[in-house]
């Protein structure tokens, strides 16, 4: 098979748009004794004449124009692939893997694929919803490039595994029946709610906050229901079946006439959710450009909940 040099055929496409020898050296930045050099490489390389003398020029043999019409079908390929490494470097291209707890899924990953869908179409995202212990198993098998969990149920920071990026902090909000006789009241604490019934998982990170919210507060809550999904528990607290402790991300997301959800004074729980990527990842171009999407979704919701 022919041995095709791709500088070569430059020169010899430069030779057909400038005419002369002399005016594609100074198009290359060449000598004219350096082009004719390449030209006579490339004819021995093709086995074909590329240029007959015409006078006191050159003129382009058939056969050289036969090649370059092949080269130009190359030369637009390799413009191209130039174009989708640039767009590849910029973060542009690729794909990322997403692994992230249920309520993060609407409330940051969301947002952050809408807005890379318009600034950078050819970034394919993929979402993998998973509780958020689980998503630094995904992370550490490899089977997500980046976990969306909680700092409560990360390893620790002595686990050389992973970089973690904060992202926000999620207040945790009391949901209350409507017609509650605290669904009003001034100053609610939690400690208010201690002889209430309460709606939370019977097992997981959710029943882990919840008790360990009541905990810090100074009581245990009497489980009255479990569920695990917002939806479920919140259509019980519309139905005043109990009350319960409700992400303000998950609140925006699930909201129901017959629920009231109330900020709680001083003893507020929170939960920080973070973004976390095996080390060393997080330089890679396209990944770098997805954390930057979910930062700017998480400040967007921050400001939200601050307003």
């Amino acid at each position: 098979m022919t041995e095709w040099d791709i500088k070569k055929l430059r020169i010899l496409r430069t030779l057909r748009e400038r005419g002369t020898v002399t005016a594609t050296a100074e198009a290359l930045l060449m000598t004219p004794s350096a082009v004719s050099q390449q030209l006579s490489n490339l004819a021995r390389q093709l086995g074909v004449p590329l240029l007959t003398a015409q006078g006191r020029r050159v003129r382009l043999t058939d056969a050289a124009h036969l090649v370059l019409r092949h080269a130009e079908v190359v030369f637009a390929e390799l413009e191209r692939a130039d174009a989708e490494l640039a767009g590849h470097l910029r973060g542009e291209t690729g794909e990322v893997r997403i692994g992230a707890f249920s309520t993060a899924v609407p409330a940051l990953v969301v947002p952050a694929v809408e807005h890379l869908r318009a600034v950078a179409p050819g970034l394919v995202v993929r979402v993998r919803e998973a509780e958020a212990a689980h998503a630094y198993e995904l992370l550490s098998a490899g089977a997500v490039d980046l976990a969306l969990s909680l700092a409560a149920h990360a390893p620790t920071a002595r686990d050389t595994r992973f970089s973690r990026h904060p992202l926000l902090v999620d207040p945790l909000d009391v949901a209350l029946p409507a017609g509650h006789r605290f669904a009003a009241a001034p100053g609610l604490r939690l400690a208010d709610l201690a002889h209430e019934p309460w709606i939370f998982g019977g097992s997981g990170p959710w029943s882990e906050i919840t008790l360990t919210a009541c905990a810090a507060a100074g009581f245990v809550p009497e489980q009255a229901h479990s569920a695990a999904g917002w939806t479920a528990i919140l259509a019980m607290v519309d139905a005043g079946m109990g009350v319960a402790l409700v992400p303000r991300m998950a609140a925006a997301e699930q909201r129901r006439e017959g629920v009231v959800t109330r900020i709680l004074s001083a003893d507020q729980p929170r939960r920080h959710v973070v973004a976390a990527v095996r080390r060393g990842a997080e330089g890679g171009p396209a990944l770098a450009r997805v954390l930057a999407a979910l930062r700017e979704a998480a400040q967007a919701r921050t400001t939200v909940q601050s307003g």
